[in-house]
């Protein structure tokens, strides 16, 4: 699938310099954007098959701009804006760049996009979350049905929030996944909330009989689970049981298998999955 509508985006953005513009390219073809003095871009980390290694999504990370491509992560800087207002601006920034940078490169493959929701952001919107990033998808006649925002784990008392923020995502043609600290978590929610996808820490996963009930209920309503920071071979032994167990395919993401690079890979996982 070609955008041409976005390539042609990007022969603007060619023209632009990083004084005059808030969204230029680099010498490299990648867009760069800058929040307050920092000057920040796009890398991304597979989401990948346990069983085959196959990449299915990436998710994309804001990062400083580095002459290594290891630069540091900016999500922090959502943490310290002074307003919600700015919040707003960082975070609509970071999806366009991440877009922008992702299907540059996406001519040739499925795969889908996964784009963090701070916190912060679900309160800061007053209405119609997901509306403006949808206007930019549009207006590049980029594909909704690729992106996945991801929302972030919630407290009891935003159990409200998350119903609203999410009814509107899906209102506005977007798919959503749902960070939950524990498989009894995911359990609260699978049904309020009817996310696509969940994404659990691998590091909590010791409740077994939580977790076999999770995957068979979000097996039974074709809700995806992704395991996230598998960083060391026993988590991976770990989920490779877990999955012969309960009969169900996982998806794994980390630092033992990929780290985050501004190219969408072609290679092999460091370890196969």
């Amino acid at each position: 699938m070609s955008f041409p509508i976005l390539q042609k985006y990007l022969a603007r953005l060619s023209d632009a310099t990083g004084a005059a513009s808030s969204i230029w390219l680099d010498h490299e073809g990648k867009a760069q954007g800058r929040f307050f003095n920092c000057t920040m871009s796009s890398a991304f980390q597979p989401i990948r098959h346990l069983d085959s290694g196959e990449v299915q999504a990436y998710e994309g990370l804001a990062r400083s701009v580095s002459a290594q491509d290891q630069g540091l992560s900016l999500w922090k800087l959502l943490d310290h804006a002074a307003s919600d207002d700015e919040s707003i601006e960082l975070d609509r920034l970071c999806r366009m760049l991440h877009s922008i940078n992702f299907f540059r490169q996406a001519e040739h493959n499925q795969t889908d996009l996964y784009l963090n929701v701070h916190d912060r952001l679900l309160s800061a919107v007053s209405s119609n979350h997901g509306h403006a990033f949808r206007r930019i998808l549009d207006a590049l006649e980029l594909p909704l049905d690729r992106v996945v925002l991801q929302l972030p784990a919630a407290t009891p008392q935003q159990g409200w929030l998350l119903n609203y923020v999410s009814d509107n995502y899906r209102r506005n043609g977007f798919r959503f996944a749902v960070n939950v600290n524990s498989p009894r978590d995911a359990l609260g929610v699978l049904d309020r909330l009817r996310p696509d996808v969940f994404k659990l820490d691998v590091r909590e996963i010791q409740d077994k009989a939580g977790l076999a009930d999770l995957l068979q209920r979000c097996a039974a309503s074709r809700v995806e689970v992704v395991f996230k920071r598998l960083e060391t071979p026993q988590h991976l032994a770990a989920l490779r049981e877990l999955s012969a167990a309960a009969g169900v395919s996982l998806l794994v993401q980390g630092y033992l298998l990929d780290e985050p690079r501004a190219a969408l890979l072609q290679e092999p996982a460091r370890q196969a999955a």
